[in-house]
């Protein structure tokens, strides 16, 4: 989804219907389009859901605030992460943002956006995209040659 339009959800909600209205008194979706200072591929998109799903043109209130984790449950993943990413059932123990948004979501049932994942990792558990130490993964390597 690219970015939000202004407006408030009626306004936008007015918009669409107002499109849909003109398309079907002949104006063309390019023309509408302009009109109306959208992108004509919007304009056809409201076109179909008017036909096929209706309510789907209806104004939704915009979400609120990213829901967030507690300091206690900022905590818990703390120790969930220094388990290392293999103990979560990824092939290597290199955390990342989309790994511990999905350990988030698993664990806590809170859908973190990757760049919220990598504020928290960087600014409340101080790591830095945290690799796994150089030697330990060469010694591995020996042992799995032996």
């Amino acid at each position: 989804m690219g970015m939000r339009p202004i407006g408030t959800a009626e306004e936008l909600e007015r918009r669409r219907r107002r499109a849909v209205e003109l398309v079907k008194q002949g104006e063309s979706p390019a023309k509408v389009a302009y009109f109306l200072g959208c992108g004509r591929s919007s304009v056809y998109t409201w076109v179909k859901l008017d036909r096929e799903a209706p309510e789907r043109l209806v104004a939704r209130p915009h979400p609120g605030p990213t829901p967030r984790l507690t300091n206690e449950q900022v905590g818990e993943l703390e120790g969930l992460l220094l388990q290392g990413a293999r103990a979560h059932g990824w092939p290597n123990d290199l955390w990342n943002a989309h790994r511990v948004a999905e350990v988030i979501r698993r664990r806590f049932g809170v859908e973190y956006h990757v760049e919220h994942a990598r504020k928290l990792i960087r600014r409340r558990l101080n790591r830095a995209g945290q690799r796994p130490q150089r030697r330990a993964k060469q010694r591995n390597e020996e042992g799995i040659a032996r």
